[in-house]
């Protein structure tokens, strides 16, 4: 079952077209989602080469149906998560920095409802939790994209911090996957650096 599963996994980056994706080496510290998050990965990962927002980037280890991991990178008030896919009739919800945790986990479900085609959404459990020496919080989610019977499990860990939403995710299919890599991903999370928050002085 192991072996059948890795092949599926290894035939699936195969297929991906030429220059989907650009390796990340382990070892070097990089800055993600064209923000000033840097992640310092233990292990080789694959960069997407399209980005599913203007500060977002995805991440996998056998391809983007298998295991993903992306990147928000300092949402800024009055901006959305992803790409708009039907700004006139379906227009995404914005993050705003007044925010709480509640209300992240809310915009993170609206904006997969409708960039995703996601009807089935869930989210799980919302807890505190330290993100890049900061007070964040991580929440589990499951969903199944639109036109797929495959039960997808999520985990996102992030913080408000300087009046931006930084953010990173994790989504694999429930079956063998999602447990598979949830370590990998945990130590991305844990590797992550963003900066304080503005103080002004008067």
């Amino acid at each position: 079952m192991r072996k059948v599963a890795m092949l599926a996994a290894a035939l699936a980056l195969v297929a991906a077209p030429a220059g989907a994706y650009k390796l990340v080496a382990h070892g070097a510290r990089v800055a993600v989602a064209k923000s000033e998050m840097t992640i310092d990965p233990p292990i080789d990962w694959n960069r997407q080469q399209s980005r599913p927002g203007r500060n977002a980037e995805a991440w996998t280890l056998d391809g983007i149906p298998l295991n993903e991991v992306t990147f928000y990178g300092g949402i800024e008030g009055g901006k959305a998560l992803f790409k708009e896919v039907d700004r006139k009739n379906k227009p995404l919800p914005v993050f705003k920095s007044t925010m709480l945790t509640p209300d992240v986990v809310q915009l993170f479900e609206a904006s997969y409802r409708i960039a995703g085609g996601s009807s089935l959404f869930e989210v799980g459990a919302v807890e505190p939790a330290e993100f890049a020496g900061h007070k964040g919080f991580r929440f589990r989610y499951t969903f199944t994209l639109e036109g797929e019977e495959v039960k997808r499990l999520g985990e996102g860990t992030g913080a408000v911090v300087g009046r931006k939403l930084w953010l990173i995710t994790y989504e694999a299919p429930a079956i063998h996957y999602f447990d598979h890599n949830l370590a990998d991903y945990r130590a991305l999370v844990a590797s992550a650096r963003i900066p304080g928050p503005q103080v002004t002085v008067e």
